[in-house]
C-alpha cells in the first residue's frame, strides 16, 4: 500500500517522499520532496529541489494564482516556513481543502508571510501542538540573539550558529546582516544561499567560510557536534542553537553551556489554534505533531482527527 497524503480523485501526492505521477511539494526540505514525474511547486522551491535531487520536471505554481490540474483547481498560498514554501488550496465540486505543509504565521526575513484561506477541510501540520510551545514574540527573540552575539564578540569569541542548511541558515543570515553583522557560511549552506539570491531573496553581507574565522563575523554551520579544531585559528568559540526546540528543557540539557535561541520556522501552539479558527473548517486533520493536539481542538468544539 502506498502510504501518504493524496488529493482524490486526482491522486495528487501531498509532500509524499516517493515518486508519484503528480506530486505537490510544499517546500524543499528533504522530508517533503521526491523526484516526481511532475512536481507542483513554486519557482524558488523548484530551484531548490533541483539543487538537492537533480533534474525534476516541475509545473510552477505562482503564489495566489489558480491552476487546473487533473480536474482540480489548485492555488498555492504562502506558508511562511522558508523561502518559496507554500500551502495548497484545492477546489472541487465536493468542497474545498487547505493543506498547510509546514507553516508559520507572522513576518519572516526570507519567507513570504503565510496567507490562510477559509476551507471545508483543513489538513495541518502541528509540530508544536503542545501548550508548552508558546514562543516569545519574534522581536524579543531576535533581540535576544543579537545581544548574545554582540556579547560573544566583546568576550573575544567567535559565535558559531548551528542551523539547518536550508531555511534557518538563510533566515538567520538575513537577520544578522540587516543589523550590520557579516556572516561566514559552511559551503553547503553557501550553495543554497546562492540559489536564494538568484531567485530574488537577498541575504546581505555573507560569504563562504574559507577555513579560518574573521573577527567580527558570525559563522553558520550545519547542526552537528562542534568538535575541537573545527574552526582553525579560533581561540574561543561560543555555539548557538536557533530553533523552536530551545523551549524543550531536555534538548537544552544536552548542551547546557551553549546558547539556545527560540527562533522557529514552525507555528507555535497559539498560532496553530489561530489557524484553525481563521480557516473555520468542518473538519481538521492533524499530522506531524502530538496527538494530544487533536483532543485540545475537540475541547474547543472542533471536529478534529489524527492522520497516521
Amino acid at each position: 500500500m502506498d502510504r501518504g497524503l493524496f488529493l482524490l480523485p486526482s491522486r495528487i501526492g501531498l509532500d509524499v517522499t516517493r515518486r508519484q505521477a503528480l506530486g505537490f511539494i510544499s517546500h524543499a526540505h528533504m522530508d517533503h520532496v521526491a523526484q516526481h514525474a511532475m512536481a507542483l511547486c513554486t519557482e524558488p522551491t523548484a530551484r531548490l529541489v533541483r539543487h538537492r535531487l537533480g533534474n525534476v520536471s516541475t509545473k510552477i505554481m505562482p503564489l495566489g494564482e489558480s491552476i487546473e490540474v487533473a480536474g482540480l483547481k489548485l492555488t498555492a498560498l504562502p506558508a511562511g516556513h522558508i523561502f518559496g514554501s507554500a500551502m495548497v488550496y484545492a477546489q472541487h465540486d465536493k468542497g474545498t481543502v487547505l493543506y498547510t505543509g509546514d507553516f508559520r504565521l507572522g513576518p519572516s526575513a526570507t519567507a513570504e508571510q503565510a496567507q490562510l484561506r477559509s476551507a471545508d477541510y483543513l489538513i495541518m501540520e502541528c509540530t508544536f501542538g503542545h501548550p508548552h510551545y508558546r514562543l516569545p514574540p519574534r522581536d524579543t527573540v531576535i533581540e535576544m540573539l543579537l545581544e548574545k552575539i554582540r556579547a560573544a564578540f566583546r568576550r573575544g569569541a567567535t559565535p558559531v550558529i548551528s542551523a539547518y542548511v536550508l531555511g534557518k541558515s538563510q533566515e538567520v543570515t538575513r537577520i544578522l546582516t540587516s543589523q550590520g553583522i557579516p556572516v561566514l557560511q559552511h559551503p553547503d549552506i553557501y550553495a543554497i544561499s546562492q540559489i536564494y539570491e538568484e531567485a530574488g531573496c537577498e541575504l546581505g553581507d555573507f560569504r563562504p567560510y574559507s577555513g579560518r574565522p574573521i573577527p567580527g563575523c558570525v559563522v553558520i554551520v550545519p547542526p552537528k557536534p562542534l568538535t575541537p579544531g573545527i574552526l582553525p585559528g579560533a581561540v574561543h568559540v561560543e555555539k548557538f542553537h536557533v530553533t523552536g526546540w530551545a523551549l524543550d528543557k531536555r534538548r537544552k540539557g544536552t548542551a547546557p553551556n551553549e546558547h539556545w535561541i527560540p527562533l522557529s520556522d514552525h507555528a507555535d501552539f497559539d498560532q496553530l489554534i489561530h489557524a484553525v479558527e481563521e480557516v473555520g473548517p468542518k473538519t481538521v486533520f492533524c499530522t506531524h505533531g502530538p496527538k494530544s493536539f487533536v483532543e485540545e481542538l475537540k475541547s474547543r468544539g472542533h471536529d478534529a482527527r489524527w492522520l497516521e
